[in-house]
């Protein structure tokens, strides 16, 4: 059996990609919570000292990505079966593990907060027309008789799941297939599963806490 270390399940954006690889892949795996406060040094169960990892009797992978591909390569139709869909979805899935700066740094993920930070920087409006073209473009393409992004829910899907945590949080709304494709991915029953996890954690972490983060903005705005 899998064992994948995760972090606090309201804000850690990246354990969430790596959980929803281990759910899709169909293989049983323990869960592992490693509070987000635990300092990094102290974690051994973790090369790189960050979540989430998965440990694979001998084998240790770190990091979202590796995880996804190191699944993929044991478990079948984590990607599309087609070629040219397996690397379109490769590619919006490379996009979002390397890409958005903006987004990550000025909408961190919170499961259950609700808040208005308009208006956006440059950086991040632009993040976030380029994540809504995405999806409008995929849903084109591949979306034909399905919901997904390429076809079945895939780890492309995995990989976005986080923004649509973020989109809800910060009052997002993409136009077009990319607003049914942001609900479709809230109402994923692993997405939900998640949420009502994330929805009994006690534990406060400050710094990604939208309304300690932009306490002095929403003051100004009249929205605290």
């Amino acid at each position: 059996m899998y064992t994948l270390y995760i972090g606090n399940k309201l804000y850690s954006s990246w354990s969430l990609r790596g959980w929803l690889a281990a759910k899709l892949s169909g293989a049983p795996f323990r869960e592992v919570n490693v509070p987000l406060g635990v300092p990094p040094s102290s974690r051994d169960f973790s090369p790189s000292g960050l979540v989430p990892v998965l440990h694979d009797g001998a084998a240790v992978v770190w990091d979202s990505l590796a995880i996804a591909e190191y699944l993929a390569e044991r478990h079948p139709h984590m990607w599309p079966a087609d070629t040219v869909a397996r690397a379109w979805a490769r590619s919006l899935a490379a996009e979002m593990h390397s890409g958005f700066g903006a987004l990550r740094n000025e909408m961190t993920m919170h499961v259950r907060e609700r808040v208005d930070v308009r208006p956006w920087s440059p950086a991040l409006a632009g993040n976030i027309t380029r994540i809504e073209a995405l999806w409008n473009e995929s849903r084109r393409r591949y979306g034909t008789g399905d919901t997904w992004l390429c076809g079945a829910f895939s780890l492309v899907d995995a990989f976005y799941a986080p923004v649509a945590f973020r989109f809800r949080t910060y009052g997002v709304a993409p136009q077009g297939a990319a607003a049914d494709y942001l609900a479709a991915l809230l109402a994923h029953p692993w997405m939900r599963e998640w949420e009502d996890a994330a929805l009994r954690e006690t534990a406060v972490v400050e710094d990604d806490e939208p309304r300690i983060i932009y306490r002095d903005k929403l003051a100004a705005a009249g929205r605290l």
